[in-house]
């Protein structure tokens, strides 16, 4: 049972008792504004509820997935963050990308950094990934500023399949990371 802990975060493998939080976080439409084609169709729990099953399939079946994102001093569930395979891009396959969302009420205090960084460092140095990328839609500043903070470079432009709609595909590798870090990164509690 994966779990990793930064200075204010535990991030954690999902359960029930996230549904309703994550729920309600998918069905803010500017939280969902830059997902699948940018409109916001109503996630549901039942909705939720399947994403938190894949999320536990995926783990069970890759060593890798959705961790949920509870603040540790308030317990309070804020987002996700998450090592998959980006199917919705089939042109950078293989790949395992790097993504994440949050509550609007989390934004701008540096967690989805905090989050994502934690992740990346498990998914690349105790996971062994080779490479992992990041997709935003070409608008999401929000999540270029997350992406650069965590060392990830441009890659290239791209365009959804399913939704026509303008991606940026971002990328580190290993040996990058490795180098970039030189050993002082703060390495997150398995």
């Amino acid at each position: 049972m994966i779990s990793l802990t930064t200075e204010r975060l535990l991030l954690r493998r999902p359960t029930e008792d996230d549904i309703d939080p994550l729920a309600a976080m998918d069905a803010d439409p500017e939280v969902m504004r830059y997902i699948g084609d940018g409109s916001a169709s109503p996630f549901d729990r039942d909705r939720a509820a399947a994403v938190i099953a894949r999320a536990q399939r995926e783990w069970d079946e890759r060593g890798f997935g959705m961790l949920s994102v509870v603040v540790r001093d308030t317990h309070q569930f804020a987002g996700w963050v998450a090592l998959t395979v980006p199917a919705f891009l089939p042109e950078i396959l293989p790949a395992v990308e790097i993504g994440w969302r949050l509550s609007r009420r989390h934004w701008g205090a540096g967690l989805a950094t905090e989050a994502a960084g934690a992740l990346l460092r498990y998914g690349l140095i105790d996971r062994g990934l080779d490479r992992v990328v990041s997709v935003r839609h070409v608008d999401n500043h929000r999540s270029k500023r997350v992406m650069d903070k965590i060392g990830m470079r441009f890659g290239f432009d791209a365009v959804v399949p399913a939704t026509g709609r303008p991606a940026a595909v971002h990328e580190i590798t290993r040996a990058e990371y490795v180098r970039d870090h030189d050993g002082s990164a703060e390495r997150p509690h398995v």
